[in-house]
This record gives C-alpha cells, sequence and structure tokens, in this order.
C-alpha cells in the first residue's frame, strides 16, 4: 500500500460517506470527506421510514432476503441480496457502538412493520426521525476522531490518475477556485437523483452529480430507468412535499380517495402494504381518474397516543398545516423518493474504472432488483460501506462484471454558451411530466431531445470548462430516460403504458456507458 492510497477521498456525507470515513479511520487510513453543503445535509437526515435488519427473534436473515428478491421483481442480484441481508446485524452493532439511539421497548430494540415485508423488522430511533439521528450519531463520532471534512466543496470532474486512483477536481460551491487532488482513491458516495424531479422527497442537493461525473469518467452504470416514487408524501398547493412515512400504514392507516373509498384493497392482497411501485402507481391512476389532486391517509383508527409517540416529526410537520392525524385525514401524493440504479460496482464497491468506488444509493449493485424494498437504503449505505473500507485497506484487483445488455450513450458536445440556472427547472419538469411514474414512448421521446441539448457545456478555455449543474443534471436526466426507452416493458418502479406487462426477455439488467468507438446514440450491445 501506498502512502497515497492510505489517504481516499470520500464524496458525500450521507449514511454511506459518513460511515466508510468511521471505519477507514478505525482502520488506519487517513480519509478526506468533501460534500458540497454541511456535513449534515444528505438524504439520510430526512429518512423516516428506519433501517431494515433480521435482529427479531421471528426473524432471519434468509427471510428477509427472501422478502428482497420478492420486492425487487425478478431482477435481485441474490449475491448481493445475501450480503445485504446476512450482514445487517453487524452493522446494526456498528450503528449502536457509535451510538445511535434506537428505540427500544423493556430493554429491546423495537421493530417496525413496513411494506412488502414479512416480518417486523424495522428499527427506528425517536420514532419518525431516524435518518437524523443516524446522520447527527456518525457527524458526532467523525468530528470527534479527527477526520478531515471539507464542507461546500464540490466534485467537478475524475480525470485519469495512477495506480492509486484518479485525480479529483474540486471547487468551491460557487463553481470557482479549481483545485486539482493527488492521485488517490475515490469513494463516491454522493446519494441519488430526486431533486432533479418536480415534485420529490429528497433534498436540493440529491442531484445526481455523482453518477453524471462517473460516466464522463468512463465508468458503466446500471439499471438507472428503475427511479422509486413514494406513495405518500404530504400535498398543498405551496406546501414542502414533507414525506408521510410507510410506517404509519404500517400501524394501520389507509389510504382513501376524494370518495372515501378504500381502493387498495380490491388492488393488490397487501392492501396498502403492498410494494411501493403498486401503490404510487394506484394513487396516480386515481388521481388521473377522479382529477382530485390527492387521495388521503387515514390514521383516525389509530390511538392519538401511538400517533404523537412514534410519529413526531408527522405530527409536528401537520400541525403547521392545522392538522392532527388522530382527527383529520392528510391529504398525500406521491414524489420521487430513491434512485435505484447508479455507477456499477461489485460486491466490494469497485466500479469499472481503478481507484473508484461507490456506496449507498449513488451504487449499483444490484440489490434491489426493479424495486426497493422500504427499510434497505440506509442498511445498503452501511452494508457496502464496510465493504469498501475493507477493500481500500487491503486493495485487490477486480470489478463489477458488466450485464449482458449495454446501451453506449455518446457523450454531447460543447455548445460555446454558459448554462443557465434557470434550465435546470425545464429538466425537473421534463423528468417528472415523460419519465416519471408511468412512462410512454412519446414521451421519453420529447424527453431525451431536450436532456440532449442541456446536457451540452461550454468547450475548454473557458472559465466554466467543466460541466456545471445544469449539465451535468440533464446528462443524469438522459440515462434514466434513455434506459427507460430502451426497456419495453413495466417492472417494479419501470411502468410504460404502451408496454405495460412484464416481459420474460428483459429479465436482465442494462448497463450504460460511453462508446468505446465510433457509435450513434442508442446502440446496444449484447
Amino acid at each position: 500500500m501506498t502512502e497515497a492510497s492510505r489517504h481516499p477521498l470520500i464524496i458525500g456525507s450521507g449514511i454511506a460517506g459518513l460511515y466508510v470515513a468511521l471505519r477507514c479511520r478505525e482502520l488506519g487510513l487517513r480519509p478526506t470527506i468533501v460534500t458540497k453543503a454541511r456535513l449534515e445535509e444528505s438524504n439520510t437526515r430526512y429518512a423516516q421510514g428506519g433501517i431494515a435488519a433480521a435482529i427479531g427473534p421471528d426473524d432471519s436473515p434468509k427471510q428477509h432476503l427472501e422478502d428482497t428478491v420478492r420486492a425487487g421483481d425478478e431482477l435481485v442480484d441474490r449475491s448481493a441480496a445475501r450480503v445485504l441481508t446476512s450482514e445487517a446485524p453487524a452493522r446494526i452493532a456498528d450503528l449502536v457502538r457509535y451510538g445511535v439511539p434506537f428505540d427500544t421497548v423493556e430493554g429491546r430494540i423495537s421493530l417496525g412493520r413496513e411494506a412488502a415485508h414479512s416480518r417486523s423488522r424495522t428499527l427506528h430511533a425517536g420514532g419518525d426521525a431516524t435518518g437524523y439521528s443516524i446522520e447527527e450519531t456518525l457527524k458526532r463520532r467523525v468530528l470527534d476522531a479527527g477526520i478531515d471534512a471539507r464542507e461546500r466543496t464540490v466534485l467537478r470532474a475524475l480525470q485519469p490518475g495512477s495506480r492509486d486512483g484518479p485525480v479529483a477536481v474540486l471547487s468551491d460551491a460557487d463553481g470557482k477556485n479549481l483545485e486539482y487532488s493527488t492521485p488517490a482513491p475515490v469513494v463516491l458516495a454522493t446519494g441519488g437523483a430526486g431533486s432533479l424531479y418536480r415534485h420529490s422527497s429528497n433534498p436540493a442537493v440529491a442531484t445526481g452529480e455523482g453518477v453524471a461525473i462517473a460516466f464522463r469518467a468512463g465508468a458503466l452504470l446500471t439499471d438507472m430507468e428503475f427511479i422509486q416514487f413514494h406513495p405518500t408524501a404530504f400535498y398543498r398547493e405551496g406546501a414542502p412535499r414533507f414525506l408521510i412515512t410507510e410506517a404509519l400504514r404500517g400501524e394501520g392507516a389507509v389510504l382513501r380517495n376524494d370518495a372515501g373509498d378504500r381502493f387498495m384493497v380490491g388492488i393488490h392482497r397487501d392492501a396498502e402494504l403492498a410494494p411501493r411501485d403498486i401503490v404510487a402507481r394506484a394513487i396516480e391512476r386515481q388521481i388521473v381518474t377522479t382529477g382530485h389532486p390527492c387521495v388521503y391517509l387515514d390514521a383516525t383508527g389509530l390511538p392519538r397516543d401511538l400517533l404523537y409517540a412514534r410519529f413526531p416529526s408527522v405530527c409536528h410537520f401537520l400541525a403547521t398545516y392545522g392538522l392532527d392525524p388522530s382527527r383529520d385525514q392528510v391529504p398525500v401524493a406521491p414524489v420521487a423518493h430513491y434512485m435505484i440504479g447508479g455507477v456499477t460496482t461489485d460486491l466490494e464497491g469497485r466500479s469499472s474504472l481503478h481507484g473508484l468506488y461507490a456506496a449507498g444509493e449513488v451504487a449499483s449493485t444490484g440489490v434491489h432488483g426493479a424495486n426497493r424494498l422500504a427499510g434497505n437504503s440506509l442498511l445498503e449505505g452501511l452494508v457496502f460501506g464496510e465493504r469498501v473500507a475493507r477493500q481500500l485497506l487491503h486493495p485487490a484487483s477486480g470489478g463489477p462484471k458488466p450485464p449482458s445488455r449495454i446501451l453506449e450513450v455518446p457523450l454531447a458536445g460543447g455548445t460555446g454558451v454558459a448554462e443557465e440556472p434557470g434550465e435546470l427547472e425545464s429538466v425537473r419538469n421534463a423528468l417528472w411530466d415523460d419519465v416519471g411514474i408511468v412512462r410512454s414512448a412519446e414521451g421519453l421521446r420529447s424527453a431525451v431531445e431536450l436532456f440532449e441539448r442541456r446536457a451540452k457545456w461550454s468547450p475548454a478555455g473557458r472559465p466554466d470548462a467543466f460541466p456545471g449543474p445544469v449539465a451535468n443534471a440533464a446528462l443524469t436526466a438522459l440515462l434514466i430516460a434513455r434506459a427507460a426507452a430502451y426497456r419495453t416493458e413495466s417492472r417494479g418502479a419501470h411502468f410504460r403504458s404502451d408496454y405495460p406487462q412484464r416481459r420474460a426477455q428483459w429479465r436482465v439488467h442494462i448497463g450504460l456507458r460511453q462508446p468505446t468507438g465510433p457509435a450513434r446514440a442508442g446502440t446496444v450491445h449484447r
């Protein structure tokens, strides 16, 4: 191990980034965390639903595995899911060791039930403040450990480096003062791209730059068509789309349409606890059919003390709008929530580029298949973050096996015109309207044309020689739309109105990469 390889650069400060940094320090490495906002600002902070692990007396990693596979609609990589579920209890023990205050009953960690789980296996901390509790605990441990953390610092590009890893091009949050790092291992923990959609549960920082920058550097991506939409976010014109956790339905809350009818009962045997993609589409169908902009989550049958004890964040938020869930039905509608695909990695977090690793939402291990099981996202950051840290300590050659189908997407050339920040809104609108819960060939074609124009950036020699936020956002959106247009079936979180059925020949993963030689957009290699 060289001296440079002992100083990994970790991009992102959600659960994956913070955990990898802590484990690297414990293993004797000297990591640096780079984050474009504050250290604590990430998707992790806003995760209400909890973290899943088979630690209950009636549960087992094997059962957790089967639930994960079932939710993934025949696309879950079983080896990845087996790693996730078998190593989950040990990673929960790490969080306990770090001081995460999980909720307990009579000295035992309490476990909740969420959609598509056959057992109660979801841990919470502070009720629906689980993500906040984990983020704050890990942040405090990072600071106490003296780990170098650079806030308001943005990754602009990855360039070829040396045997130690790539060169990271960094700048301040305004895109100024470019800095080139020493070649070293780089861990992408940049999270997802949910806030690229007009309606999203994600914070503004979740714009998918990690995916775009890795792709520009030549990395292989997988499963980009699968964007999970959360069924229940608060709906009111002008109000933030605050997530109303699935755990409320796990406790017995039900969904009703504008007429007061429970519409999920006739759609799926698990009704409100059906997989998220099914519930989200059912709600969207109600909205389109009735013309009413939302449906209603009815928790009025639950005890008031349970609601306020288990869901303090939700109850506090609703109170600011004059609502009490023990008395009032809560208006909800779906929002973009989770990016299932991302930078292709193996089970040790290695990407297709030497020295570049990925962990958490930005990575694609195949563990979620076509639809993520609730509670597995925070867990993924821990389980594969541990494996990344150990790989950084003892680097070994390897990398992901390319999927059977690879779509080559050429990068657009420069326009010579600097991007306008307002262009980002057109990307967000097109993603929601044409690459959202329900998709079609016509809408996808329109979106691709828009994203191809926006993904261009000014050429070298200008002050903005590296792609800016609009170009990277548009490239991430383009990759989502390209994969969605190519998959002519409906599976998991990907639904095509023109191909509404699941098709056996599409039981494959779709990779995306830059052309390896002269190629036109959409070239497919099998």
